[in-house]
C-alpha cells in the first residue's frame, strides 16, 4: 500500500483473534475497540445484507464510544475504523455462533461430506471526513467425511462456540478434511486481505 501507516491511525473494531492476525499479517499496526451490539437484535433477509449491517451496528457503536470519550486528539490525526462481520450459509440457512456445544455439534456433522459457504463483510470509515465504504465476500468450503472423534474433539475444545457457523477450516483437525475452497481462507477466517486493502484505498 502507498500510504505509509504512519500517516493515519488503523482501530479494528473487532475481538476476534483470527481478524487481529489477519491484519497483522497484512503489515498494520492498530488498536483494538470492541463494539458491545446485540447481534441477534439485527435481522436481513440475505446473508450479505445481514453481515453489512452487523458490520455498520458495530462501526457506528464504536463511534459512538469514541465521541463519548473527551478525547481529542483522535481527531486531529486521520483515523480508520475497520469492522467485520462473518456467517455461514448451510442450504440456504443463515448460521451465527453456535449457543451450545450440542449445536455447535450439529453444525459440524451438517458440513461432513457436504458444503458450506461464508458470507463476510468489511466496513471502512475514515473517522475524520466520514467517508465510508463496504462490501461482502462469499467463500465456498467443501468437506470429506469428518469423523465424529474429530468433532468431539473440536467441540470439547470450545473453540467452535467462537466462530461463525462453528467453522474453523484452519484448525489443524478440521483442515484434513476439507477437501476444496473456491474463495481465500482469510475471507473464513474473517478479514478477507484484499477486499480490505480495497476499501483502506477507497477511504483515504
Amino acid at each position: 500500500m502507498e500510504a505509509s501507516t504512519s500517516s493515519y491511525k488503523i482501530i479494528l473494531g473487532s475481538s476476534s483473534v483470527a481478524r487481529r492476525k489477519i491484519l497483522s499479517e497484512m503489515g498494520y499496526q492498530f488498536t483494538l475497540m470492541t463494539a458491545d451490539i446485540d447481534e441477534k437484535s439485527i435481522r436481513k433477509e440475505t446473508p450479505e445484507e445481514l453481515v453489512m449491517a452487523l458490520a455498520e451496528a458495530k462501526a457506528n457503536a464504536i463511534i459512538s464510544k469514541l465521541q463519548s470519550t473527551s478525547n481529542q486528539e483522535r481527531v486531529v490525526e486521520p483515523t480508520i475504523l475497520i469492522a467485520a462481520d462473518t456467517v455461514v450459509v448451510y442450504e440456504g440457512v443463515i448460521r451465527e455462533k453456535p449457543t451450545s456445544k450440542e449445536e455447535a455439534r450439529q453444525f459440524l456433522k451438517d458440513y461432513s461430506g457436504r458444503h458450506a459457504a461464508t458470507v463476510g463483510s468489511v466496513l471502512v470509515t475514515n473517522l475524520k471526513t466520514g467517508f465510508r465504504k463496504g462490501d461482502s465476500d462469499r467463500v465456498e468450503i467443501y468437506f470429506n467425511e469428518i469423523p465424529d472423534e474429530t468433532i468431539e474433539k473440536l467441540v470439547d475444545e470450545g473453540i467452535t462456540l467462537n466462530v461463525a457457523g462453528g467453522l474453523i477450516i484452519e484448525h489443524p483437525s478440521i483442515l484434513p478434511f476439507v477437501k476444496e475452497v473456491v474463495g481465500t481462507t482469510d475471507s473464513v477466517m474473517g478479514l478477507p486481505k484484499s477486499l480490505t486493502e480495497k476499501l483502506l484505498k477507497e477511504v483515504l
